[in-house]
């Protein structure tokens, strides 16, 4: 039983991201709400990720699922459960993490979509949970930003 709680650690961590989007708040919600667009910038299939599944039901209450690897590395699962759906406004969602089987994090988000002169001000909130080292929230932070620049590219491409 020892040698099963050896190296077990929590680290908690928040972060927050704001992106400005020059496009108005009914096109960036589109993004996160139609399967079809959140595939295209969050699955990241461009940029080397490959998707071995993937189901979306953007209902408060319900789930969306990925297993994914990049560039053909450990298999990494995700579980989000959407808590708050505010059209064109606010998405919370819960949501946890596994690499290789083994959970590594599970975090709450909160993404705000703000209409500015510009377009839409994204802010996304998150309250991170990462265990046993594995995973680190400056990673995440990271990877957040790669995708929320990959949804610029598809929101300019649209």
């Amino acid at each position: 039983m020892a040698n099963q709680t050896q190296n077990r650690s929590v680290v908690h961590d928040v972060f927050v991201l704001e992106r400005v989007y020059p496009h108005p708040p009914e096109k960036v919600f589109a993004a996160f709400a139609d399967s079809k667009k959140k595939r295209r910038w969050f699955g990241g299939e461009d940029e080397g990720f490959e998707i071995q599944k993937f189901e979306m039901d953007f209902r408060v209450g319900q789930l969306e699922t990925w297993e994914f690897n990049f560039k053909g590395g450990e298999p990494i699962s995700t579980e989000v459960r959407y808590q708050d759906i505010v059209e064109n406004s606010r998405i919370v969602v819960v949501y946890t993490m596994d690499f290789s089987g083994k959970r590594v994090s599970s975090s709450q988000v909160t993404t705000e979509l703000i209409p500015t002169k510009e377009g839409t001000k994204l802010i996304h909130t998150e309250q991170g949970v990462f265990f046993d080292g594995v995973d680190q929230a400056a990673g995440r932070k990271e990877g957040t930003q790669g995708m929320l620049e990959i949804l610029a590219k598809v929101l300019d491409k649209d």
